[in-house]
């Protein structure tokens, strides 16, 4: 078939911009060249023309960018570590503060007699520590930290606790007295920190009425005000 001048110059024109063309005597016959249009795609994709291990890289990837953003990152990382360390230090340091602590060893009492006072109550005429008086079966904690030394039936003093204490002079011994419980709930070697439960107020041994009986025995010996002992840690009954 005859081609016309003009549309030979058309499909020159095709031939030159989308590659060959051929031209067969229906549009089934017409097949034209996938080279460039490849190419055009191939770039549409991403694909680094230059790389050779078909790697996908985006053209607008810039590598000093992307370092230096990992980089604030790790130093971010960083920060947060070493904050959340110097949190468990500061938690830490506060628990061995707050363990340090003197705390009044009852709650809801009333002071009923103080160290010194004179009265027949008393087997010695006069009182040896202080007496907080309150319900029976009120919670006894540990007025400081420290080591049970005794925990049992003590004459005069009922049921009693006595406790070595850790921070007054740990060459000295100083013993803390609980006396009077209804109830025992630690044992001797048992450590104890400021306002763990070591037992509840009662009557027993020789008493009027239900209370708690406090006193301070330096090397176990001879009992000193416990009220002072108190003050001195911050605490006033």
């Amino acid at each position: 078939m005859r081609v016309a001048p003009a549309i030979a110059g058309l499909v020159a024109m095709s031939a030159a911009g989308f590659g060959t063309v051929t031209v067969g005597d229906s549009q089934d016959d017409t097949v034209m060249s996938s080279g460039p249009r490849q190419t055009t795609d191939r770039s549409y994709a991403g694909v680094d023309a230059g790389s050779t291990d078909g790697t996908d890289i985006s053209r607008s990837f810039n590598r000093q960018v992307y370092e230096e953003q990992r980089t604030t990152q790790e130093e971010q990382l960083a920060i947060v570590a070493a904050q959340r360390q110097q949190i468990e230090q500061d938690v830490e340091s506060y628990a061995e503060q707050v363990a340090d602590q003197w705390v009044i060893p009852v709650t809801g009492y009333r002071l009923t007699a103080r160290f010194g006072q004179s009265s027949g109550l008393w087997s010695s005429g006069q009182h040896t520590g202080l007496d907080l008086a309150g319900p029976s079966g009120t919670t006894i904690v540990a007025a400081a930290s420290g080591t049970v030394k005794t925990a049992g039936y003590d004459g005069a003093y009922g049921n009693k606790t006595s406790i070595v204490l850790d921070d007054i002079d740990p060459g000295n011994q100083t013993e803390m007295w609980y006396a009077h419980q209804s109830r025992i709930v630690v044992e001797p070697g048992q450590k104890v920190n400021a306002g763990d439960v070591i037992g509840y107020t009662g009557a027993t041994g020789n008493v009027t009425g239900p209370h708690l009986h406090l006193e301070v025995r330096p090397e176990g010996g001879e009992p000193v005000n416990p009220e002072e002992a108190l003050q001195e840690h911050g605490v006033r009954p």
